[in-house]
């Protein structure tokens, strides 16, 4: 039994967060979270992409050593890049390189069978990802909403259940479906906008410290202001240098 299966045993809550640099992941290591996601997220927050699916396998790995780096004691989950996981054969290959780079696992939005079935027989750890899928979303309206598509999701679900992953993200649920979903199968639920009852939660880091002057995700929470004071910051060295001080 994983340490994160045997967490869901007992009851206890599972924090993951995103981050992409050594600075951001030696603060996440300090505070003890569970699970550093190097998502492809940095697309959007790092690298200023419009999408996901446009960052490519060598940024992602480029980020997991920086990662690696700063937090070397913590577990680092690596995103699968759109397009990586296209086959069985590159998936496994790919995989491999996170490991390389210093990840304990890698992510996988959706359920490509055969790729997340060859990434198990080699051994490698892997988290799945249900609901939203950012990469391909054509919409970004909530997933599961009518009963169908809520049944097809809690059927992927069991099925993902059973290549024994370490941890399934549950993006943009109902959180009925995700307490149903948590109920029902032996892996953790790692949500996001997905209700309460998941057995952990994630959230992209720039929401968290809220570095940016963009309207967070209805699902999202900020706990400190970082964009408000590295602006301050700024302007007050811009008058420090201005005034010759």
């Amino acid at each position: 039994m994983t340490k994160f299966r045997q967490m869901k045993k007992e009851g206890k809550s599972i924090s993951m967060v995103t981050v992409y640099d050594a600075a951001f992941a030696r603060m996440a290591e300090a505070a003890k979270i569970d699970m550093l996601l190097v998502g492809d997220s940095a697309a959007n927050v790092m690298l200023g992409m419009d999408r996901t699916a446009d960052i490519s396998m060598e940024a992602m790995c480029l980020f997991t050593h920086a990662v690696k780096r700063g937090a070397p004691n913590s577990y680092i989950i690596s995103d699968m890049p759109f397009g990586s996981d296209s086959t069985p054969e590159n998936a496994v290959c790919n995989a491999k390189k996170f490991l390389e780079a210093g990840a304990s696992a890698v992510k996988i939005e959706g359920l490509p069978l055969d790729s997340l079935k060859a990434i198990r027989e080699e051994g490698i750890d892997l988290i799945g990802h249900l609901g939203l899928l950012p990469q391909t979303a054509k919409s970004f309206k909530q997933a599961g909403a009518s009963e169908e598509e809520a049944e097809k999701i809690f059927e992927q679900a069991k099925i993902l259940d059973s290549l024994k992953p370490c941890a399934i993200v549950l993006e943009h649920i109902p959180s009925t479906l995700g307490k149903k979903i948590t109920l029902a199968i032996n892996t953790p639920t790692i949500g996001i906008g997905a209700g309460k009852e998941t057995d952990g939660q994630v959230l992209v880091m720039h929401d968290i410290l809220c570095m940016h002057p963009f309207k967070l995700p209805p699902f999202a929470k900020s706990f400190a202001n970082f964009w408000e004071a590295g602006v301050n910051a700024f302007c007050d060295y811009k008058k420090w240098v201005s005034e010759k001080k």
